[in-house]
């Protein structure tokens, strides 16, 4: 019996140290992401700033080619709703709303996961003139993990690995704009 009372109180030391250290580890996460295309600014905000082609380019577009999608509101618009549902956990339920518009310099959205968890997050793109043919865009997101989730930050770079998503959704936008 007191071999079960040691392991039982093993265990409790454990969880209670895991969930002491997850106490301290930041819960922000944030990746930014450049790319260089070869186009006048002005041809990259006409196609960025419509939500509808993110479909050609994202990461989490591609993961599911029978995602159901709905759209609220008028594209390219403060208040324009973009959703999706999917029966890939990877990419689940939720939607995305553009929520500021900086005409040719900047884009602002707020993403709402619902499946297969619940968590806020809020994303831009940036578009800088680099010279009258170049134009650099940079894709950002911030969130936070839950305690005691967070701890996976001592495991595993969230960073890079949601960053690795948008350099590939990047890469994709300058591949199509350059055609």
């Amino acid at each position: 019996m007191k071999w079960i009372k040691r392991i039982g109180l093993g265990i409790l030391g454990f969880v209670s140290a895991i969930l002491l250290i997850a106490a301290f580890v930041p819960k922000d996460m944030k990746a930014v992401k450049t790319v260089v295309i070869n186009q006048p600014k002005s041809l990259v905000y006409g196609y960025v700033v419509l939500l509808k082609n993110q479909e050609n380019y994202s990461k989490w577009a591609t993961m599911d080619k029978d995602m159901a999608k709905s759209f609220r509101g008028t594209d390219g618009t403060v208040g324009f709703v973009s959703a999706w549902e999917s029966k890939n956990d990877e990419v689940g339920k939720g939607e995305q709303e553009i929520t500021a518009i900086q005409p040719g310099t900047r884009l602002d959205y707020a993403i709402r996961f619902m499946e297969p968890f619940e968590s806020k997050a809020t994303s831009f793109m940036q578009l800088e003139e680099v010279n009258a043919a170049s134009t650099k865009v940079t894709w950002g997101f911030e969130s936070e993990m839950a305690y005691p989730m967070n701890m996976m930050k001592l495991f595993v770079d969230m960073d890079e690995m949601i960053g690795a998503d948008f350099q590939f959704g990047l890469d994709k936008l300058k591949t199509t704009l350059e055609k």
